[in-house]
């Protein structure tokens, strides 16, 4: 008895060893999202913006490591644009005036091109319930958290850089961070944007909004 029990145990711990591979599959990586108003900025700053402006967005993922829907999708990125009929604020408030593009990446093979639509899509959440289109595009994403600069080139559409915030920023002394990232990040923190540009047709509009304090560095993981 006392036999069998060892090689059940042994067993056990193998099928424990076998797991523990798909339990570590949690897809993180690093994000970059930039709006088109301030989103560093003092409260008199943003109630003039407000309904005005930062109506559109682009969030990007640089996935380090993971799978989703069991497929590997470590080394692949994505970019997603939106806008909306109203100022971009909290996701969940939006009421579904919100379209979008996916730009995914062009090296994913066909069963990583729909994982990696289906994982935009998941952590997106409600922004992305209306997609116009989805395109499979080069994707260039260097992000550096420290320096919190980063270049985004994806395609011919979508062109974003960005360096630390510094002195000569703050405008009234009173700046907050007022308008939170739009998806689940991690250790996010505001940065100035030099280029923030989205020139694609597929949303209807197009915009550029350089030189503002406008962008997210962050990270994320499920």
């Amino acid at each position: 008895m006392v036999h069998r029990l060892g090689i059940a145990g042994l067993v056990l711990g193998i099928a424990c060893l076998a797991a523990a591979p798909s339990a570590m599959a949690a897809v993180s990586g690093e994000y970059l999202e930039i709006r088109s108003c301030s989103v560093y900025t003092g409260p008199c700053f943003a109630n003039a913006e407000m309904g005005v402006t930062g109506r559109e967005a682009l969030l990007a993922w640089k996935i380090d490591e993971g799978t989703h829907n069991g497929v590997d999708l470590a080394g692949l990125k994505a970019v997603m644009a939106i806008t909306a009929a109203e100022t971009l604020g909290e996701a969940d408030k939006l009421e579904g005036s919100v379209k979008a593009v996916i730009l995914a990446d062009e090296k994913a093979n066909d069963r990583q091109r729909d994982a990696l639509v289906d994982f935009v899509k998941s952590r997106a959440g409600k922004l992305a319930e209306s997609v116009q289109k989805v395109q499979f595009v080069a994707i260039d994403l260097k992000l550096d958290q420290v320096d919190m600069a980063a270049e985004l080139k994806a395609g011919s559409d979508v062109a974003v850089r960005t360096r630390k915030l510094e002195k000569g920023d703050c405008v009234c002394t009173n700046e907050i961070v007022y308008y939170p990232p739009l998806t689940k990040v991690e250790n996010y923190a505001p940065a100035f944007a030099l280029e923030g540009r989205y020139s694609g047709r597929a949303l209807g509009v197009s915009w550029s909004q350089p030189n503002t304090r406008s962008a997210f560095l962050a990270t994320f993981g499920d």
